[in-house]
């Protein structure tokens, strides 16, 4: 998975969770929780969403990594995913 494809990932799953927020609107660096208003069920339901599509377990002590754009891309190209 590259850059590219984690990014249409992220604006996938988030559509099914909030499907007015736009993705391309929210920096790298940016707390999506913040930039796109989700609350922590919401970003919960995000992380599941993550899982469901990609079959990738997320601990629960890996979630703070996926709170950005970059972090996000950064742990799933650590995986190899």
């Amino acid at each position: 998975m590259n850059d590219t494809d984690i990014r249409a990932l992220a604006a996938d799953v988030l559509a099914g969770i909030a499907p007015e927020v736009d993705l391309a609107t929210v920096s790298d660096d940016e707390d999506l929780r913040d930039a796109l208003d989700l609350d922590s069920m919401d970003f919960q339901n995000f992380v599941i969403g993550l899982h469901v599509k990609t079959g990738v377990a997320i601990p629960e002590a890996d979630v703070p990594h996926l709170r950005t754009l970059r972090g996000l891309l950064a742990y799933f190209a650590q995986l190899g995913a």
